[in-house]
């Protein structure tokens, strides 16, 4: 048998495979088997992780939305009601003010009043005062001789029967 004939290298290769095939089917497959095995496995469980992140984040983002719903809603009543007790502030504030306006009014028409009765009666006073001083003077004057006291005796009588 020749070292270098083909048959004898078909013979040692086929042998050669043989052996490497069951070292490697004894060695090497198991660990690429489990390796690939676990990597499947993985890929599943992230598959799995995502799928279950995904619903998640569906009822994350149903139940924001419910809640800025609510919050909208809330805010909408609070400013309202705002907006209600601002125009009754106003309101009030304007009645409050529209009553206090006219009592002062009122007030100062009192004191008006009051300051035109206390004119007119110091002024009847001064002119009751002059027309006293007045006359006085004059009934010095006419009443100093005898004739003309008759004469203002007469006029007076004839000013009282026609009054």
């Amino acid at each position: 048998m020749q070292l270098t004939s083909p048959e004898s290298l078909i013979f040692w290769t086929t042998i050669i495979f043989v052996v490497f095939f069951i070292l490697l089917r004894k060695f090497a497959w198991k660990p690429i088997l489990g390796a690939v095995k676990s990597r499947e496995e993985s890929i599943n469980s992230a598959l799995a992780s995502a799928e279950s992140a995904r619903l998640e984040m569906q009822n994350l983002t149903a139940s924001n939305e419910r809640i800025l719903q609510e919050a909208r809603v809330e805010r909408d009543a609070l400013l309202k009601e705002a907006r209600e007790m601002r125009d009754k502030m106003i309101a009030d504030s304007k009645a409050e003010a529209q009553l206090q306006g006219e009592r002062m009014i009122e007030q100062a028409k009192a004191a008006i009043a009051s300051e035109k009765n206390a004119a007119m009666a110091e002024l009847k006073s001064h002119v009751s005062t002059l027309s006293l001083d007045i006359a006085e003077k004059l009934l010095k004057n006419e009443l100093s001789n005898k004739e003309a006291q008759t004469k203002l005796v007469e006029n007076m009588l004839g000013d009282v029967k026609l009054n």
